[in-house]
C-alpha cells in the first residue's frame, strides 16, 4: 500500500500516517461561519482538503474514508445580520430570520466551493443540529471539575488541563504575560474560556440545566467530531489561524470530556493567503469573495490550479499573472484530452507527489511533463480535481481574432499620423473588457483569448 507522510503540527514534523483502521479512516476539517459569502481565504482549506481526500480515497478505498466539515450558523456575526435585517422590516421572528440567511448561506457556499471542483464531504453538520451534544459534553466537563458555572455562564478550566498549549507550543505562563484584554468578572482564571453564554429575548437560544443560552463557538467542533467520528479520529484540519485558540480548545475540553480517547491524532494547518503579496483587507481594497472572481469571468478551476501552485504549509500569494498563467496551462491541457477516456489510473509519479505532504506543486511539475499521453494526464490531473469534464465549460471555442487585430493595427497607424490615440484606446478598453489579451509592439498586434474571454463582448468591427 502506498505510504503517505504528513506534517503533524501536533508534533512539528512530517510523519508516515497510519490510521487507526486502514476501513475506516476519519478526518474533521473545520468549516466556515455562514454569515456571507466566503472570501478566497475560506476557499484554501477547502481545496487542500479536497486534494488529501481524493488521495485518502485512491489509497484506501473510497468507501473506507469518512469526511466531516461543519457549518457554525449560531454566531454573533449571523445574529447581527438577521437582527438588521428585523429592524429594516423583514417578516418573521429573530430565529427564522437567522435560518433564512443561513440556509441561504450554505447554498452560496455550496456553489462556490462546487465551482472550484471540491468534492462534498460526507457529512456537513450544522452546529444548531448538536446543541444537545453540546449541553451533554458541558455536563461532563462540570460533573468532571472541568468547568464551572458563573453568572449564567459556563466556562472551561484551563489549568485543569495540563497539556493545554501543546499544539500550538504556547505555555500558559506565556498566554497570562502576553494577555492584554479586560478579563470578564464571571472568570476565575483570564485564559478560561466560554462554553455556554446566556441569551436575552432578542438573541436566539435553547434551554440547559444553566438557563436559556447558546453554546460557545470552541464546543461546536468537539461535540460534532465526537458523535460523527467518535472520541478518537485520525486527521483533523484547518487554517494556521485556528490553531490557537479554537484548537487547543477543542484538544482539551474533548481530552478532559472524553479522557478515554485522544481526540484527533494528526493536525494538518494550511498557511494563509495573500494578494498581490499583501494580507488580504478591505482597508487595503484587495478584499474578495469567490463568487468576486467567479463573476469577473476567471474560472473555479483557473483559481484551484493557482492554490495547487504552492504547498500549503507556505503563504499563498494570490496574483493577476499567476491567473493568466493557469488559464493558459488549463485551455493547452483540455484541449490535449478533449474527446480523451482517461486511463485507468493515475499515473505512480503523481501519487508519489501527493503522498509527500501534499505536494501539489510537485504534482504539477509531473503533469507538465505527461502531455504526450493525454489519456494518462486526464487521469493524473483528476487526482488534483482538474480536467473534470463538467468544469470544462469554461473554455472557449478558438476564436479568430485577426480582424480585431488587423482593425487595432490600423487604428493605431492612423493615431501615429493624427497624433490622437483616443479611438486606439478605446477599442483596446473594448477588447480588454472583452477577455482579450492585447499584445502591441513595433511588430505588429497579437490579440490571444485571456481570462474570462467573451466572444459575444467583442467590439464591432466599424
Amino acid at each position: 500500500m502506498t505510504e503517505l507522510r504528513l506534517h503533524n503540527s501536533k508534533t512539528r514534523r512530517k510523519e508516515v500516517f497510519a490510521p487507526i483502521d486502514p476501513d475506516d479512516v476519519r478526518m474533521y476539517l473545520c468549516g466556515p461561519t455562514v454569515y456571507d459569502r466566503a472570501h478566497l481565504g475560506n476557499a484554501r482549506p477547502v481545496v487542500v482538503f479536497d486534494v488529501l481526500y481524493r488521495l485518502l480515497r485512491h489509497v484506501y478505498g473510497e468507501e473506507s474514508v469518512t469526511y466531516v466539515r461543519n457549518f457554525t450558523d449560531v454566531d454573533d456575526k449571523i445574529n447581527a445580520t438577521a437582527k438588521a435585517r428585523k429592524d429594516a422590516g423583514a417578516e418573521g421572528t429573530l430565529e427564522q430570520l437567522i435560518h433564512e440567511r443561513t440556509v441561504e448561506t450554505i447554498g452560496w457556499y455550496h456553489a462556490d466551493m462546487d465551482a472550484l471542483g471540491a468534492l462534498r464531504p460526507d457529512a456537513e453538520p450544522r452546529a444548531t443540529a448538536y446543541i444537545g451534544a453540546m449541553i451533554a459534553m458541558i455536563e461532563r466537563l462540570i460533573l468532571s471539575g472541568h468547568a464551572y458555572v458563573k453568572d449564567g455562564h459556563v466556562l472551561f478550566r484551563v489549568r485543569s488541563y495540563q497539556d493545554y498549549g501543546a499544539l500550538s507550543g504556547r505555555s500558559v505562563d506565556d498566554m497570562i504575560a502576553g494577555a492584554r484584554v479586560e478579563v470578564a468578572p464571571f472568570k476565575e482564571d483570564p485564559l478560561d474560556f466560554v462554553l455556554w453564554k446566556p441569551s436575552d429575548e432578542e438573541l436566539p437560544g435553547w434551554n440547559s440545566p444553566w438557563g436559556r443560552g447558546r453554546p460557545g463557538w470552541h464546543i461546536e467542533c468537539s461535540a460534532m467530531s465526537y458523535e460523527l467520528l467518535g472520541d478518537t479520529f485520525d486527521i483533523h484540519g484547518g487554517g494556521i489561524d485556528l490553531q490557537f485558540p479554537h484548537h487547543e480548545n477543542e484538544i482539551a475540553q474533548s481530552c478532559c470530556a472524553h479522557p478515554e480517547g485522544s481526540f484527533a491524532r494528526y493536525w494538518l494547518h494550511n498557511e494563509m493567503l495573500q494578494v498581490e503579496g499583501k494580507k488580504m483587507s478591505k482597508s487595503l481594497g484587495n478584499f474578495f469573495t469567490v463568487r468576486d472572481l467567479l463573476d469577473r469571468g476567471i474560472p473555479g478551476e483557473v483559481i484551484r490550479f493557482v492554490f495547487l501552485q504552492t504547498h500549503y504549509t507556505k503563504p499563498m500569494d494570490w496574483t493577476a499573472e499567476k491567473a493568466a498563467q493557469a488559464e493558459a496551462v488549463l485551455r493547452k491541457w483540455r484541449g490535449l484530452v478533449a474527446g480523451i477516456e482517461p486511463a485507468p489510473s493515475p499515473a505512480p509519479s503523481v501519487i508519489a507527489a501527493l503522498s509527500d505532504d501534499l505536494n501539489t506543486a510537485g504534482a504539477l511539475a509531473e503533469l507538465h511533463a505527461m502531455t504526450g499521453d493525454p489519456a494518462l494526464l486526464k487521469a493524473s490531473a483528476r487526482m488534483l480535481g482538474l480536467l473534470e469534464d463538467h468544469m470544462g465549460d469554461w473554455v472557449a471555442p478558438k476564436a479568430d481574432l485577426t480582424a480585431h487585430a488587423d482593425h487595432l493595427a490600423a487604428l493605431r497607424a492612423t493615431a501615429m499620423q493624427a497624433k490622437d490615440f483616443a479611438p486606439v484606446d478605446a477599442f483596446k478598453a473594448a477588447l480588454l473588457d472583452a477577455g482579450v489579451e492585447v499584445r502591441m509592439s513595433k511588430a505588429g498586434v497579437e490579440l490571444l483569448p485571456g481570462v474570462g474571454f467573451d466572444p459575444a463582448r467583442l467590439p464591432p468591427l466599424n
